[in-house]
């Protein structure tokens, strides 16, 4: 994963850069995500790992699925990750990309997984916690992760919280094996 992320790195400051000369910071963030979406269904990945096919041909099919997603510059970016075999890395180009995004407009992407689904009253009391722990604005997504047996596991940016059952039982096992 720190392979794919360190590849993703230079793509996703060109296109924040992009963005910013632009002043379109929403319609990247749509395209990306769109062509997350779009890389990362099986299908897809089938016909993307899949040496016989051509990269003209590649590119043109990328181009039939995502033209009303795609301007110019767009197309570009998909052009040289298909020249340069990373449309695997288009996912975490797109989470870095937000990342910088939120870095700008002064607030973090925080993902939160959490064991049993999170009342209203839970979600604000963590992201005023958040919001002082990080010092800025916080936007969260909660999803649901029953392996984690209780508690959160957090994801802001670089930092990983892990408040978990799962998490404290597996770090107590380390500890048991030392």
């Amino acid at each position: 994963m720190a392979e794919i992320a360190t590849l993703a790195r230079p793509y996703a400051e060109a296109v924040f850069k992009l963005a910013v000369d632009g002043n379109n910071f929403e319609q990247w963030s749509n395209a990306l995500n769109f062509l997350s979406t779009v890389i990362q269904d099986p299908i897809m990945g089938k016909v993307i790992a899949n040496p016989k096919v051509e990269k003209e041909t590649l590119t043109r099919i990328l181009f039939d699925i995502c033209d009303e997603a795609l301007d110019e510059p767009g197309k570009n970016l998909v052009r040289i990750l298909v020249d340069y075999h990373r449309l695997p890395a288009m996912p975490q180009i797109a989470l870095q990309y937000e990342q910088l995004k939120a870095q700008r407009e002064g607030y973090i992407k925080v993902d939160i997984a959490s064991a049993y689904p999170v009342k209203p009253e839970q979600q604000q009391e963590m992201e005023g916690i958040l919001k002082k722990r990080l010092g800025k604005g916080v936007d969260i997504s909660i999803n649901v992760d029953k392996s984690l047996l209780g508690g959160w596991l957090i994801h802001a940016g670089d930092q990983v919280i892990d408040l978990s059952v799962k998490g404290h039982f597996e770090k107590l096992a380390t500890e048991l094996r030392r």
